[in-house]
């Protein structure tokens, strides 16, 4: 039988700082029994606070999206409560570079980051919702940047849209195969990656304030494919993709 919302079962991969710290709270103090996963989960001071204060409702698993196999990490994580009915995934990595100073393996770890981790854990997690015969909800935190290419941003925007075209072509089918995933497109939040730009970031979020937006998203559960905000930046990002290509590149041109 399907758990209420409160009760269910969430795996949330990236969950060591920014959004993924703050929605862990979020998820907590709603009662959800929560599987919080990074590279150094087991060692994360703030996690492990977490943990002594909610030891029956959340446990960390270290996993490094990085490895080439991710069976036995996705395994584990099923085995915690006996199942899982949700898999979020909130790993990111960022560096903006100019193309005199482009960089190929932070592009590739860019790459593991915001693309193909999430595919060497939907692979062995989808065998395992398969085996059990259970329903799910997959959401992926991708990106407002996954709209449009941004001047210096091309390392991050580029697997974030790779994931984003990802998600389109596989919601249907997925929908016929009881999983329901859904996606948030968020702007810029203040963590130690946008610490990065050297720009005016528009409609600059705490991380507290992004996790409550989305909280609305898993509690709620609304029948939408999509989570976009904050409006201003949604609208100017998505209006730069509808442009005429020849204008919205010459509109980006004047930021650099």
């Amino acid at each position: 039988m399907q758990q209420t919302d409160h009760t269910q079962r969430i795996w949330l991969i990236g969950a060591s700082q920014g959004i993924g710290l703050q929605l862990s709270k979020l998820l907590l103090e709603q009662g959800f029994h929560l599987v919080a996963s990074a590279r150094q989960a087991t060692s994360n001071h703030e996690l492990l606070e977490l943990q002594e204060n909610y030891p029956q409702h959340f446990a960390l698993l270290d996993c490094d999206i990085s490895g080439r196999d991710l069976g036995d990490v996705c395994k584990r994580a099923w085995q915690i409560y006996d199942g899982l009915d949700i898999w979020f995934y909130n790993v990111g990595a960022y560096q903006p570079m100019r193309i005199d100073e482009w960089d190929l393996a932070a592009f590739e770890m860019m790459n593991q980051a915001n693309y193909l981790g999430a595919v060497k854990v939907m692979l062995p997690l989808r065998k395992l919702q398969q085996q059990h015969n259970i329903a799910m909800r997959w959401l992926w935190n991708i990106s407002l940047a996954a709209d449009f290419g941004l001047p210096y941003g091309g390392g991050y925007s580029a697997p974030k849209a790779a994931l984003l075209n990802l998600a389109e072509s596989l919601q249907p089918e997925l929908a016929t195969r009881q999983i329901d995933l859904q996606i948030i497109n968020h702007g810029f939040v203040k963590t130690r990656l946008t610490a990065k730009n050297q720009f005016p970031m528009p409609g600059l979020m705490e991380p507290q304030q992004a996790a409550q937006r989305i909280m609305q998203l898993l509690v709620n559960r609304p029948q939408r494919f999509e989570l976009r905000f904050p409006f201003g930046l949604s609208l100017l990002l998505a209006t730069l993709k509808r442009l005429p290509k020849r204008l919205s590149l010459t509109i980006t041109q004047k930021m650099l």
